[in-house]
């Protein structure tokens, strides 16, 4: 099954905070060794000083906590106090923003911007990334929406604004608030003064973090079809950017369109210029979700898509984004087959 679980590509893209997520789920699946998972556990904790969740996983594994993790709390609380401190001020301006009209609000936003330093502006920044690696996401939040009043959306910082945003609204549990986040980042990388290759870097982290969104929400697999192929125009489709970072950096995600596209009420529409896409990359990347649709559309093959479609079955199981739609996969995956079987045979005994 190791061979199936994409983690250690998808955490190439991913904010460590997410990458831990996954974690916790390989530690139900039996895939890998236990002290392995926990090995990363301890790894990733330590990369985004998360200080508290690590001193937890010890305690939770009956292991001795590192002293110099305990250190780290005291520090880690001490610096809490001093953000406080340095930053009551603007706290207290920013207090003063609220139940304001947009003029009113406008108006208090250049008081605040011409009464204080940009360095102390900054260290509100500072603050919210702070909150960020205690794993205080609601806080890190309301700090980042702050900072971005203070700065507007042509700073420098603005963009990175919006990546910390996106994770801290979604392990606020606002999954409204990182949908909208979502678009909105799209919507700036599209229309940001970017290199090719920066625009190709951006799209690739953005397309990885959409899985959190795409999985997660209401019409969520509509959202990822749309964003990849055009129903009504091939040739667009194949114009696309996205899919272009498909095709140039990430055929990976092929598994999650594929999946996407055969629970989607309207597969139909999609499946031709999903089937190009699938035996365009299919040297690239394959995998049984990807092979069933190639042995049902490409060769008919019907007793190899069942085969297929019991592989995907474990595929689905492992994967954390795709265990949540295991029967509505496996429901249509067979009426797919069903309906091929009509296309190809006029006559079918019921025997």
């Amino acid at each position: 099954m190791a061979e199936w679980d994409l983690t250690p590509v998808l955490s190439q893209y991913l904010d460590p905070h997410f990458v831990y997520g996954l974690l916790e789920f390989l530690g139900s699946q039996d895939i890998y060794d236990p002290e392995e998972i926990f090995q990363h556990k301890v790894k990733i904790l330590s990369k985004i000083q998360l200080v508290d969740a690590l001193i937890a996983l010890y305690e939770k594994h009956d292991r001795p906590v590192p002293d110099e993790l305990n250190n780290k709390l005291e520090e880690s609380t001490e610096l809490r106090k001093k953000f406080i401190e340095d930053l009551s001020d603007v706290l207290e301006s920013l207090a003063s923003l609220n139940d304001l009209d947009e003029k009113q609000l406008q108006e208090s936003i250049q008081e605040i911007r011409k009464k204080f330093p940009r360095e102390t502006i900054d260290k509100l920044y500072e603050f919210a990334k702070y909150s960020f690696t205690r794993g205080q996401y609601q806080e890190a939040l309301a700090f980042i929406k702050s900072y971005q009043l203070l700065i507007g959306t042509d700073d420098a910082n603005y963009e990175h604004t919006l990546w910390g945003s996106f994770v801290s609204s979604f392990f606020s549990q606002d999954m409204k608030e990182a949908q909208d986040i979502f678009f909105a980042l799209k919507n700036y990388i599209e229309n940001a003064n970017f290199s090719p290759m920066k625009a190709l870097q951006n799209r690739t982290w953005l397309i990885h973090w959409g899985l959190f969104i795409f999985f997660n929400v209401e019409h969520g697999r509509d959202y990822l079809v749309d964003l990849f192929l055009d129903a009504k125009n091939a040739k667009q489709s194949q114009n696309n950017a996205y899919l272009n970072a498909i095709q140039t950096s990430c055929p990976h995600i092929l598994r999650y369109l594929t999946a996407a596209v055969i629970t989607h009420r309207q597969r139909r529409i999609y499946m031709k210029e999903l089937v190009r896409l699938i035996q365009q990359e299919s040297y690239n990347y394959r995998d049984p979700i990807t092979e069933f649709v190639e042995c049902l559309y490409v060769n008919f093959d019907f007793d190899g898509a069942q085969q297929k479609l019991r592989d995907c079955e474990v595929v689905l199981r492992i994967d954390f984004f795709l265990t949540s739609c295991i029967e509505e996969f496996i429901e249509n995956a067979r009426l797919f087959i069903f309906e091929i079987f009509c296309q190809i045979h006029e006559c079918i005994s019921i025997e």
